[in-house]
């Protein structure tokens, strides 16, 4: 239950912030040109998130959309960290969560069971 309900929680919240990214209000693209990035970056970063949403949401591509939803999350911290803006970390931390959750939770169970 754990798995699944973290599973559609990343694929929501990527969606979501994807189409946050995409739509562009006026505070994204300040924040993105802020950090040192072109003002269509959004379109970019949003279009990312959109798609690594699509692939955690099927499981044949599940472990692709991870890695691409965690590269995706490591950059946005390293941006945050490196302009201090630490108000961010709190919906970043969310997903950084979501994601260890979603993968301890996909692949520690089947481990287990080869162990024995």
């Amino acid at each position: 239950m754990v798995q699944i309900l973290s599973i559609w929680f990343l694929v929501v919240a990527f969606s979501g912030a994807g189409l946050a990214n995409a739509i562009r209000s006026s505070a994204t693209r300040n924040d993105f040109v802020r950090w040192g990035y072109p003002p269509w970056w959004g379109i970019v970063a949003g279009g990312l998130e959109i798609f690594s949403a699509a692939l955690i949401a099927f499981p044949v591509s599940r472990v692709a959309g991870m890695v691409l939803g965690a590269a995706i999350i490591a950059a946005a911290l390293l941006s945050v960290l490196r302009h201090r803006e630490y108000s961010h970390l709190a919906p970043l931390s969310v997903f950084v969560t979501l994601i260890a959750v979603a993968a301890v939770s996909s692949y520690a169970l089947p481990a287990k069971l080869l162990a024995q």
